[in-house]
């Protein structure tokens, strides 16, 4: 009788179950390429080519006529760096304020502590557009229409990411943070020390979700900003508009310049996105 072949602990069989699912998400892989695919494909077709049905590629060939109109028609890298650095202060400031929040609701007890974070936690909830009168109005008052702390200072507020870290902070051993205070740390001095530095998968998701939420807003950078130095790209490239109607090769340019930047920063920190995702506490939680 032939004996089987002895498998390590850790693997696992090659079963139909994992066969149909890997079938699966290859297919949804793909259904969600080829979207994009032909976004960038449209973009490289000339105006003629991309407004008729000529296929993938068109019968001109491949051009980038569509990203040379782009560049010299709108100042896109001025657009560019304003978009960059407004995303990254918002990233910055709403980390930081999220991070101590949540660890404050899961640490401190005050009074109100319970009901406050029910507020927070109803706040996820809340569609973004319902706020855009009273954000509007509110940043009207103070004087800072067409500034960029008016595009800034609405955005740094993320209750869902306060939810988040508090969920993850309360995963923490309290035996760690208990030690430090016997040798004196400061709560502070704990946080920075310890906390922190065990929190660097779900900080890392954190900041790479908030910056690209922050890169992708159109609506309000639209309503708050008119000057055009002061726009960031996905607004910015919808003043480019040409004379002779809508030109597909171009719109197809401004999505891929658009969302360039993004792929850039998925293909450089998606371990750090998987993980962050899958960490949700210690000991099995």
């Amino acid at each position: 009788m032939r004996s089987r072949q002895a498998r390590s602990p850790g693997e696992k069989r090659f079963g139909i179950g994992r066969i149909v699912a890997f079938v699966a998400l290859a297919l949804m892989a793909v259904g969600w390429l080829l979207p994009f695919l032909w976004a960038v494909a449209t973009a490289f077709k000339t105006e003629t080519d991309a407004a008729s049905e000529s296929g993938w590629i068109g019968g001109d060939g491949l051009t980038t006529e569509a990203f040379s109109a782009m560049l010299e028609n709108g100042n896109v890298w001025i657009w560019a760096l304003n978009s960059l650095w407004t995303s990254l202060v918002i990233t910055v400031l709403t980390v930081t304020i999220s991070a101590l929040a949540a660890y404050a609701f899961s640490r401190l007890r005050f009074p109100g502590r319970r009901w406050l974070f029910a507020v927070i936690v109803a706040a996820i909830i809340i569609p973004p557009q319902v706020l855009i009168i009273p954000l509007f109005y509110e940043m009207l008052t103070f004087n800072l229409i067409d500034t960029p702390w008016g595009l800034i200072l609405p955005q740094i507020v993320a209750p869902a990411m306060v939810f988040i870290l508090k969920q993850f902070f309360d995963g923490v051993p309290i035996e760690l943070e208990d030690a430090a205070r016997v040798d004196g740390a400061s709560r502070l001095r704990v946080f920075w020390s310890i906390v922190l530095p065990l929190s660097r998968p779900v900080m890392a998701a954190v900041a790479i979700f908030v910056f690209i939420n922050a890169w992708n807003n159109f609506l309000w950078p639209f309503l708050v900003i008119n000057d055009t130095n002061l726009m960031t790209l996905p607004t910015g490239l919808q003043t480019v508009i040409d004379a002779h109607g809508i030109q597909y090769a171009q719109t197809m340019a401004q999505a891929v310049l658009a969302a360039l930047p993004l792929i850039v920063v998925f293909l450089f920190f998606q371990r750090q996105i998987v993980k962050g995702v899958a960490t949700t506490g210690f000991g099995g939680r």
